[in-house]
């Protein structure tokens, strides 16, 4: 059994995959997470980097209404995969292990990376939308939008 530490790093590896495929980060990314796995067998990397493109695949082809839906699987797949070979270590070999991916979540993982579904907005840093003079202003309008001169109230509203 894995203790809380592991789980979280664990976690941490499954979001940082899925956040990373598709971006410009993926290739060396899944390099990275692959020879992780493989740990020097060549075999085995070739397998993780196989599930890693079917993962960036799989991602790319979701439908937009079940994006979300297929990332936090993903998520919840690689994070067991991560699991699963910390727990199949001995001791020594598991803080070699979680080092090492901390390392390589450090090194390649997409830092502060903000994601948004198709038609969304994703912002990393301060965003500042302001409307003047009668205008329109949002990040993300969903249809159409227009203004009108607004019309003079009756007098007798106040």
């Amino acid at each position: 059994m894995l203790d809380q530490v592991l789980i979280a790093l664990a976690a941490s590896g499954g979001t940082a995959v899925v956040t990373a495929a598709g971006t410009d980060a993926w290739a060396g990314f899944r390099q990275a997470v692959a020879r992780w796995f493989g740990r020097g067998d060549e075999q085995r990397e070739q397998a993780e980097l196989e599930r890693l493109d079917q993962t960036g695949a799989a991602l790319q082809a979701a439908d937009p209404a079940e994006a979300e839906r297929a990332r936090i699987r993903l998520e919840a797949f690689w994070q067991a995969r991560i699991e699963a070979v910390l727990e199949s270590l001995s001791e020594g070999e598991r803080d070699q292990a979680a080092d090492r991916l901390r390392g390589l979540l450090a090194q390649h993982a997409p830092q502060g990376a903000v994601t948004a579904g198709p038609g969304g907005l994703a912002v990393g840093g301060n965003i500042d939308i302001r409307a003047e003079s009668g205008s329109i202003a949002a990040g993300v309008i969903h249809g159409g939008a227009h203004t009108d001169t607004p019309s003079v109230p009756d007098p007798s509203q106040g």
